[in-house]
């Protein structure tokens, strides 16, 4: 275990969670939150770093304190909530679909705590537990109008997407992609790839690299991705071939300079920092909270750095279609 200071006062006989990295500040009498990170850990520059910044806020603005935990492979995840929420802890965060069989198994035994879990997955017909707060996105209205970008800048025609693991969740970006881009030019041809079926699929570089590379060999010129590190794979791939890549959840335009056309934003530090106020003010509510285009949960970039890049044009349709959607006049497919 990699472990940075601490002095959790369980911490030392929880020591067995192997393979994971930690940090919990010193106590205090200021409110605490816990939140355990998700597959592809802290350094994605995209949905870990994303929820990790909404924690730093909420110490800078509503002056929590906060521990952390990165498991170190899957059987930690329940370990780990565990440990959290047997602290001092107001709320204990999971980030990631994978965490919900986790967390169905801990809020039961710690019913005076309360929890919350980014892209629960919900079961129809259970009922989801008075102490857990399910945040859900809309992946696919952001997708979507990455999508609408990516038709209208392509020059060949062709454009690709590659995701992480295949499964439900990422399907939404790639259907939201889809419906964009063949809102906007019908013709458009579109690639799909996947690095895998585990939640390595979200940490394989060389996977999405290759991915990539066999879209690019295909014609496609620009390529969302929606798959985590794996997506840095991406970014080598169009560097190398001077072509364009899309980032997903945070801005990743830093990540590869001149070749990030825009970023799916999708704000699960708003989701994190809001649930925290909540808490503290006494107003968190269980059940299920979906956030889309209409409640600012999802978007995309559009700033100094790629102004330059995409023409007004292009923003002033992408932007109708975002208002049609806000509207209800378009409805977003999900799969």
């Amino acid at each position: 275990m990699r472990l940075r200071r601490s002095v959790f006062p369980l911490l030392t006989s929880l020591l067995l969670i192997a393979g994971c990295s930690s940090h919990t500040q010193t106590q205090s009498n200021k409110p605490r939150v816990g939140l355990v990170v998700g597959e592809g850990g802290r350094g994605d520059k995209s949905f870990n770093d994303s929820a990790f910044d909404g924690l730093i806020r909420a110490e800078k603005e509503l002056g929590i304190e906060y521990d952390y935990i990165e498991p170190g492979d899957g059987a930690d995840r329940e370990a780990a909530l565990r440990q959290i929420a047997s602290g001092r802890s107001i709320i204990t965060f999971g980030i990631g679909f994978m965490f919900t069989d986790d967390m169905n198994a801990v809020v039961k035994d710690f019913p005076d705590k309360k929890f919350a879990c980014i892209d629960y997955a919900v079961t129809p017909g259970k009922p989801i537990p008075d102490n857990l707060s399910a945040l859900k996105f809309r992946e696919q209205e952001g997708s979507f109008l990455v999508g609408a970008i990516a038709a209208l800048m392509s020059k060949t025609g062709v454009i690709g997407f590659v995701g992480g693991m295949d499964i439900p969740i990422i399907h939404k970006f790639q259907a939201g992609y889809e419906a964009g881009a063949k809102a906007v030019r019908p013709g458009i041809k579109i690639l799909f790839g996947y690095a895998g079926v585990t939640g390595e699929a979200f940490r394989n570089p060389a996977k999405g690299k290759a991915l990539a590379l066999s879209q690019l060999d295909q014609n496609a010129d620009i390529i969302f991705h929606a798959s985590g590190t794996t997506g840095f794979g991406v970014f080598e791939a169009v560097r190398e071939r001077h072509k364009l890549a899309i980032g997903v959840d945070s801005d990743q335009y830093s990540e590869a300079p001149g070749y990030i056309l825009t970023s799916m934003v999708k704000h699960v530090d708003v989701a994190v920092y809001r649930t925290i106020e909540d808490t503290l003010n006494n107003r968190f509510h269980s059940g299920v909270h979906e956030l889309g285009l209409a409640e600012n949960g999802v978007g995309y970039v559009y700033d100094e750095h790629n102004k330059n890049m995409i023409p007004a044009s292009v923003i002033n349709q992408v932007e109708a279609l975002k208002d049609k959607i806000i509207r209800g006049e378009i409805q977003v497919p999900a799969q």
